[in-house]
């Protein structure tokens, strides 16, 4: 019976082991892309407030 669980272990395992590395990059993508566009809205910000533009919610 030892066997049996061992080859069901070894069968999933690489299964597995491809699901979190596919989980890890695909949230390691979300998380770049939410910071980068919170980058560049705060350059957005600031570049708006040097040329005197009122800020983009206020101008849509």
């Amino acid at each position: 019976m030892d066997e049996y669980w061992l080859a069901v272990v070894w069968s999933l395992l690489p299964t597995v082991v491809i699901c979190v590395i596919f989980w890890y990059v695909l949230r390691s993508i979300l998380r770049f892309d939410r910071t980068e566009r919170r980058a560049y809205a705060r350059i957005e910000a600031e570049e708006r407030a040097k040329r005197g533009l009122p800020p983009r919610d206020a101008a849509e």
